[in-house]
């Protein structure tokens, strides 16, 4: 008689679970509208979701096949069946409703012939307004069954093997990323009210934060993170919105996101130099590093120094360089002591034959100088110098024209102004030379108008280095005098001897003439 009623109680206590948890098997046949034999499937609400690298998943982490996600053709056409609209049913029944609509809108279109399946994807669109709709005007809490839903929807539309045009077969250097047309998604219709469901789900004051972590997950996240790959532009920037409303909901997975796109940045720095999304995560960084706290933490200045400035080194640095040079220059403008730094470590990735990189360098160089304090420049001045006199040569004029473009800021031209001592030594030649033999008109007047504020503002200084400067002409002049002659006394005795078939010996006075030469 105990063991019977202790059975009971278990059996009661197990029910109330399921209950709660949202898998009551006489439930989910009724807010599904499955039959006994689909109960196998809708089941599969009784764990949380484990969204892993090689699929959707529940509990055990295994991949779980659900045969009435994906359809082709007419498959699964006569169980995609309209639901009543939210306001033709009282209030006690539109959760219910809500997710046997989620539940309805897990099947997924092909979207590749737009000749399948038309009546089905346009009820699924309205399906998933009427969704997005109910989202937005709620005003009770979303229950944990709503969450699951809401979560194993988005997952089985959005997390997808994204497909890209066979770009690696090509040779990186041999086309233009910049003018490649972009790939658009032809399930954007549908994809687009899911991710503007998503938005809506975690910007909703009825979302509570603790209970939804629980769904929206580490895994859910990196998830989230491989599709910013996407081909399609518009797909990126409706996910730079959600992980940036992410960010900000969950704080408790602020590190862990920093951490998961640092990885990325690795891997198309050091590995793959291809990936679409990298504009798109720097400028999620760039709103995050502009929220650092001060001081800034030791890990902050570590990502700066072992990602930030190494995004400098890839070939395809114009796609997304605004943004890369935005979150650098909040560094310094927070803190001004990694001025050095960054300045260092832009010379180190300095492009040499890349004139278009280069001018792309020196507008990002000008917006770390404006934000470096006197102290920081005068520890990096000499290197950076050096660097700005070989950009001053140089035969593309819009090269030399953008460094020359250096003295036109103001804060700049201060700092050189005090500093010139050591500045204009290091640049006279560099300018003399613009003058004399640049082919370019613009960059000789420019070259002028640098060279007068020198002499304007320190006329002896101007001169002491026009005088080093002549007398080292003067010195190659002399250099070039003496290989000249040298060459020709090799070449005279050469001549003696070729008709006498002997050998040509040179005397060691000679020798020892031209190896000082």
């Amino acid at each position: 008689m105990m063991k019977q009623i202790f059975g009971r109680r278990k059996n009661a206590k197990s029910a109330d679970k399921d209950f709660f948890s949202g898998t009551s098997p006489s439930v989910l046949d009724q807010v599904s509208g499955l039959g006994v034999a689909d109960r196998a499937t809708s089941n599969l609400g009784s764990q949380p979701p484990i969204i892993s690298s090689t699929g959707l998943s529940y509990g055990s982490g295994n991949r779980v096949e659900n045969p009435n996600t994906r359809t082709n053709g007419n498959l699964y056409s006569s169980s995609f069946q309209p639901l009543p609209s939210f306001k033709d049913v009282p209030n006690s029944e539109k959760q219910n409703l809500l997710i046997r609509k989620l539940k309805l809108c897990c099947i997924v279109f092909d979207f590749t012939d737009p000749t399948k399946n038309i009546q089905e994807k346009e009820m699924k669109s309205q399906t998933l307004l009427e969704i997005v709709d109910y989202v937005v005007s709620a005003t009770v809490k979303f229950p944990e069954i709503v969450m699951l839903e809401i979560t194993r929807m988005i997952s089985a539309n959005l997390f997808r093997t994204l497909i890209s045009p066979p770009r690696e077969k090509k040779v990186l250097q041999a086309f233009d990323l910049e003018e490649d047309e972009a790939v658009m998604d032809p399930a954007w219709s549908h994809l687009q009210i899911v991710y503007e469901l998503l938005l809506k789900f975690i910007q909703s004051p009825e979302t509570d934060a603790k209970l939804a972590k629980r769904y929206i997950d580490h895994s859910f996240i990196l998830r989230l993170l491989d599709i910013f790959d996407s081909e399609d532009p518009r797909e990126r920037e409706y996910l730079k919105m959600t992980l940036h409303r992410i960010y900000g909901k969950f704080m408790v997975y602020r590190p862990f996101i920093r951490k998961a796109i640092n990885n990325i940045f690795y891997q198309f720095i050091y590995e793959t130099e291809k990936h679409n999304g990298i504009a798109e995560l720097l400028e999620i960084l760039g709103s995050i590093i502009n929220g650092f706290a001060l001081p800034l933490k030791e890990e902050h200045k570590l990502f700066l120094v072992r990602t930030l400035i190494p995004l400098h080194k890839p070939k395809c640095i114009a796609l997304y360089h605004q943004q890369l040079s935005y979150s650098i220059t909040q560094f310094v403008e927070k803190d001004c002591k990694l001025a050095d730094t960054v300045i260092r470590g832009l010379i180190k990735y300095w492009p040499i034959t890349n004139s278009t990189k280069e001018v792309m360098f020196l507008g990002e160089l000008e917006e770390i100088l404006d934000a470096t304090q006197p102290a920081e420049f005068q520890k990096c001045m000499v290197p950076l110098f050096r660097q700005i006199a070989c950009c001053l040569n140089s035969s593309h004029f819009q090269v030399a024209e953008r460094a020359l473009f250096l003295w036109n800021n103001d804060h700049i031209e201060n700092l050189i102004r005090q500093n010139s001592k050591v500045i204009l030594p290091i640049i006279f030649s560099a300018l003399e030379k613009n003058v004399i033999e640049h082919w370019n008109q613009a960059v000789k007047s420019l070259s002028l108008n640098v060279q007068k504020l020198f002499s304007d503002r320190d006329p002896e200084l101007y001169k002491e280095c026009l005088r080093k400067y002549e007398e080292n002409k003067a010195k190659e002049k002399e250099h070039k005098l003496k290989q000249e002659s040298v060459w020709k006394r090799l070449e005279e005795v050469a001549s003696a001897k070729a008709t006498s078939g002997e050998a040509v010996l040179i005397s060691p006075s000679l020798a020892r003439t031209s190896s000082l030469v």
